[in-house]
């Protein structure tokens, strides 16, 4: 069966290998971001047109085959065993309508091009705190980067997608074409098809006032309480989080953190006219200028300044076109696991019961386990709806296991229950599906959205897809 269906595939597939698992060049194709994750897919096509995609669609729907997408890999969690593994990466491109301030995104792109690409414009995607993520995969889920009290979920963003549905037709979502299809890609996340290309409207953003602050372990427990405190002082045009850092003695490391457990306090302010974009994509201010944002923005840093001895500070004026340097995530591919909740409100014991759990006194085998502080933009649903679960949650949480895959099945889920155990109170029963790790602990990928849009989005699937061409949820689905 496999090699009938790699016959017919490369008869259709016009440019881009058509691979089996015995092929050369087959593991580079399926490779992921996530090296821990090892893809074996019975064929890989990496597709470099809307044509393809609609062949392997309907090559696929006629074999009974079911068809998976890969982009950057990012978001692998759980290895492809079986059927087409469809990669985009071949789908670049990043054009920009200035203005209509429109970016037009190829599938396989990642941030950091279409941040480039806005920048000569005086323009900024709202983004993730990672510029090397796709674009597309972390979309459609919904996407909190470091703006996002200000400007919202990412997802609020996108303006229309391209996706061949499993009819094997290439169809166009938006508020006006298909605007079922168009509410479910905004923080659905999987199972509607492959999106081939999205028009995201960028908003006018040239200079940021931002950083981190870094705190030693015996400076945590006062400069975290005081986090907690002051995030709730804050405008909706600052976003901050927090993250403890476990760092090994690493020559990479700047010395001053290397070896250290350590707290980073991450902040990000574009100044008072900032603000989302009204419906239809209206004019969103550009935000304070020159030295009154370095102004303001150090006027409502300074209480986190005085709390404690900083050890680093890197807060300052910076282009927006640098925005990834604020989180500074890796860039090279690597093994990783993560473990993510959204949380209601905090307060005083939240605050002593997270230090007893996660502190620096405290042996886990997290090397990062991050706050971010959520509330503003994020709490407003766009004017039409979309499907994005999380709006009403407070904060994040997520954990970052130690970076070696013998840890993954055995050592990793049981801490990251033992941890999570006590800040039960204040876990909130909203999720997000990018937020959700590999989807293994029952019940946590029906969790990522309130029930009656679960309901919805089951049924739009069933629409577009009533065959199940295109597997979603977790690995047991």
């Amino acid at each position: 069966m496999t090699a009938e269906l790699i016959d017919r595939l490369r008869a259709e597939i016009t440019a881009g290998p058509v691979l089996g698992p015995g092929d050369d060049g087959f593991a580079d194709e399926v490779a992921a971001q996530n090296t821990a994750v090892r893809h074996a897919p019975d064929v890989a096509v990496g597709i470099s047109s809307e044509q393809d995609a609609a062949a392997v669609v309907r090559i696929a729907a006629s074999a009974g085959v079911p068809v998976r997408v890969l982009a950057t890999g990012h978001g692998s969690a759980v290895p492809v065993a079986d059927g087409i593994l469809v990669t985009t990466r071949r789908l670049g491109g990043v054009s920009i309508d200035v203005s209509r301030r429109i970016a037009q995104i190829g599938a396989g792109c990642r941030w950091a091009e279409v941040i480039a690409a806005a920048a000569g414009h005086g323009l900024a995607p709202v983004a993730g705190a990672s510029d090397n993520v796709g674009c597309i995969g972390y979309t459609t889920g919904g996407g909190l980067g470091p703006l996002a009290r200000t400007f919202g979920f990412s997802s609020d963003w996108a303006r229309s997608f391209r996706l061949v549905t499993a009819d094997g037709e290439v169809r166009t979502a938006s508020a006006e074409e298909n605007p079922d299809l168009f509410w479910a890609l905004r923080g659905g996340k999987s199972g509607f098809g492959i999106v081939t290309s999205m028009d995201f409207e960028l908003v006018p953003l040239s200079t940021l006032y931002a950083g981190t602050l870094f705190f030693d372990a015996d400076q945590i427990a006062r400069a975290f309480g005081a986090w907690v405190d002051w995030t709730k002082t804050l405008p909706e045009t600052a976003t901050s989080s927090a993250i403890i850092l476990r760092l090994p003695p690493l020559e990479v490391i700047p010395e001053p953190l290397r070896g250290k457990t350590v707290l980073g306090v991450r902040f990000a302010y574009v100044g008072e006219g900032a603000g989302r974009a009204s419906a239809g994509g209206g004019e969103t201010a550009a935000g304070t200028a020159g030295r009154d944002l370095a102004r303001e923005g150090e006027r409502l840093l300074q209480p986190m300044r005085d709390v404690a001895t900083v050890l680093i500070d890197s807060v300052q004026d910076m282009p927006a076109s640098r925005i990834a340097d604020i989180h500074n995530d890796p860039r090279d591919p690597g093994p990783g696991w993560d473990r993510g909740q959204l949380l209601t409100d905090l307060d005083a014991d939240f605050v002593n019961t997270f230090l007893g759990v996660a502190g620096p006194d405290q042996q886990v085998p997290f090397v990062a386990i991050e706050i971010r502080h959520l509330g503003g933009a994020v709490a407003r649903d766009v004017p039409e709806g979309s499907a994005v679960g999380g709006r009403g949650a407070a904060y994040t949480l997520i954990l970052i296991g130690v970076p070696d895959p013998a840890l993954f099945d055995t050592v990793l889920p049981p801490a990251a229950e033992a941890l999570l155990a006590p800040l039960q109170p204040w876990i909130s029963p909203e999720h997000n599906v990018n937020y959700a790790g590999g989807l293994t602990v029952p019940g946590s990928y029906e969790a990522c959205w309130p029930a009656e849009i679960f309901q919805r989005l089951a049924e739009i699937r069933s629409t577009y897809d009533p065959t199940g061409v295109f597997p979603y949820g977790p690995p047991e689905r």
